[in-house]
């Protein structure tokens, strides 16, 4: 009977994402489909599933990767920007946007959803609705990172400041109740130790990411398709910071999340992150959400008055709980924004199912308050994301296009800016050479400049840009603004350079400088060679309709791709891949890796939108 449940639940898990991708249903989190299932398959209708020992044992082990792979999620990052690291242009634009940083938002945001927990839970004590204080402040405090991590990714918005604020805010949502867990768990559990025997954890998780940092890319060097010794290395990590913290009195699943903190500290591959989410959410993860359906009875359940008042008072009280968040996020985005960002923080699952978890083993909830929380918690996957979809529109901010400045204009650079003012490009153009401004200032905003004293340049905020062309014939010129161009903090500097002399080192001083260096005749060298290689070079590289682009792939939706299962692959040609350092001729079958430099061809209509789609940060 056993066996047969597991096929049962392992068939379910099989059909429900193939199920939702033929009926287009975005609107539910995929979890919160295999919770339902799972309460169809159980007690509450065919009652085909019955709990055994051994998918109680799956379903505990499910909760353990989950919050593993919750952990691996957080990007620690956000933590350490800093206004000094901005370019000189990035801080002049800060100026004229609210003070507020997206960490900044986050801390106050969650800091008005924990007070606001604290307050429900000495609420519902004293509307003797629930009397566990500590445990309803812990429960309503909680936000589902997964499904918070799954919105943002379909609205590409995890590189934009908005979606950075909402994944902080979701990331302390499971970090803190974590936290909170373990100081609860460790107070009420009859195993309970000492609480400062909870510091061996984080000294150990400490000791670990040590002890492994120096060897994790010697791994990574070995690692074959037979050994796996990064997938080897994580459970090794997983297993000993769950008998750890057990052995200490807390709960396992604080250990799995730590053991996900530490293994995203070691700065895994992209790769490994996948296979770890290819054995969790294949197996394990659907486990534990089809599990906690079946163990929701809800004849039971609605049978009781009591639950029934239960289930809308816990509902409105995770609501609530962040309603606070929505004057905070207004103090940098526009009220439709925080209206759908306070909605993406109402939604919470995968931490209340391990507090219900928990709590269930303490014997500090009844089967009834449990499954209220539970069906009320369903209820926020379902109204959050549906309100962030209907309210959220692109911020001012975010829709700026790459300032392109170019100093010198003439028959090479005009052209040039031309084309990509037709693009997603803010083109300026500078010259002090008074000819060719009366010759171009028809054809392009161009602007005469008096000199090219760096100084001058910086007041007339020449260097406030994303991208800098310094396209003159002089290269001693364009030697000397591109040295004052990258101290200043220009991102990207493209600098003519004619000088033949090899022995001539100024190249190398602004290679090495980072400015991007180039010449008409070794250009016109290159183009040469490739027409003789390739005849059709010239047609592609002159014609109206097509060219060559390139892009790097940041997009990490699009990493371990096949080329012939991109979206977009009818509307390009690649003609070849660059990574680490070598060039790949890629097939249908070859799959992108994060930071691949893409060379490929398309029409000038379709290639913006594919380099934006490719290239953003995701």
């Amino acid at each position: 009977m056993d066996q047969l449940s597991l096929v049962i639940i392992l068939l379910a898990a099989l059909i429900i994402p193939l199920a939702m991708a033929r009926f287009k249903l975005t609107l539910l989190p995929t979890a919160v489909v295999e919770i339902i299932v799972g309460v169809v398959l159980g007690p509450s209708v065919f009652n085909l599933i019955s709990k055994s020992t051994t998918l109680d044992l799956l379903q505990d082990v499910g909760v353990i990767v989950l919050l593993f792979l919750s952990g691996l999620e957080i990007d620690f990052s956000l933590f350490t920007k800093r206004p000094r690291d901005l370019s000189p242009l990035e801080q002049k634009e800060a100026v004229s946007t609210p003070k507020y940083s997206a960490v900044q938002l986050a801390f106050m945001s969650y800091a008005t959803i924990a007070g606001l927990s604290v307050l429900l839970g000495f609420s519902l004590r004293a509307l003797h609705l629930f009397n566990d204080v500590w445990l309803a402040s812990i429960i309503f405090m909680t936000i589902s990172l997964g499904i918070v991590i799954a919105a943002l990714k379909e609205k590409e918005l995890l590189s934009k400041p908005f979606g950075q604020t909402v994944l902080l805010i979701s990331a302390l949502g499971e970090v803190v109740p974590m936290m909170g867990l373990t100081f609860y768990a460790s107070t009420y559990s009859p195993d309970s130790k000492s609480l400062w025997l909870l510091l061996i954890i984080l000294l150990a998780a400490a000791l670990l990411f040590w002890r492994f940092k120096a060897f994790f890319r010697f791994f990574d060097q070995i690692n074959k398709s037979t050994t796996q010794l990064d997938v080897r290395l994580s459970f090794f990590l997983i297993v000993t910071m769950v008998t750890i913290a057990k052995s200490v009195g807390a709960e396992g699943i604080l250990g799995a999340f730590l053991a996900g903190i530490v293994v995203k500290l070691l700065q895994p591959h992209e790769e490994t992150k996948v296979r770890l989410d290819s054995i969790g959410y294949g197996f394990f993860i659907p486990i534990f959400f089809i599990m906690s359906g079946v163990g929701l009875n809800l004849r039971t359940l609605l049978a009781d008055p009591a639950t029934l008042i239960l289930i809308p008072v816990f509902l409105i009280a995770y609501f609530v709980a962040k309603l606070a968040v929505f004057p905070v996020l207004k103090l940098r985005f526009k009220t439709g924004n925080a209206f759908a960002g306070t909605a993406m923080t109402t939604t919470t699952l995968t931490v209340v199912l391990a507090v219900l978890q928990v709590a269930k083993h303490l014997h500090k909830i009844t089967t009834q308050q449990s499954g209220a929380f539970l069906l009320a918690a369903i209820i926020t996957c379902v109204v959050g994301p549906l309100l962030f979809n209907k309210r959220y529109s692109a911020e001012a901010e975010d829709m700026k296009k790459t300032r392109v400045h170019f100093i010198g204009t003439n028959l090479l650079t005009v052209p040039v800016a031309q084309q990509l003012a037709k693009g997603w490009y803010e083109i300026k153009m500078y010259t002090d050479r008074q000819p060719n401004y009366r010759a171009f200032n028809s054809e392009v905003d161009v602007q005469l400049l008096e000199n090219l004293n760096p100084n001058d340049l910086v007041e007339q905020g020449v260097f406030d840009t994303n991208i800098i062309v310094l396209g003159q014939s002089n290269t001693k010129e364009n030697y000397r603004l591109a040295k004052a161009a990258k101290q200043y903090g220009v991102p990207r500097v493209i600098a003519r350079f004619e000088d033949t002399n090899i022995l001539d080192d100024r190249r190398d001083v602004l290679s090495d400088m980072g400015v991007e260096v180039y010449s008409t005749p070794d250009v016109n060298i290159s183009m040469l060679r490739g027409l003789i290689q390739s005849p059709s070079t010239i047609e592609l590289l002159t014609s109206t309709d097509s060219a060559v682009y390139e892009v790097a792939l940041h997009n990490r939706k699009y990493a371990d791709i096949q080329l012939r299962n991109l979206p977009f692959i009818d509307d390009i040609t690649i003609a070849q891949i660059y990574r680490e350092g070598r060039f790949i001729r890629p097939t249908g079958g070859t799959p992108l890796k994060l930071n691949d430099r893409i060379i490929f061809t398309s029409t000038k209509q379709e290639a913006p939108r594919i380099r934006q789609e490719l290239g953003m940060l995701n």
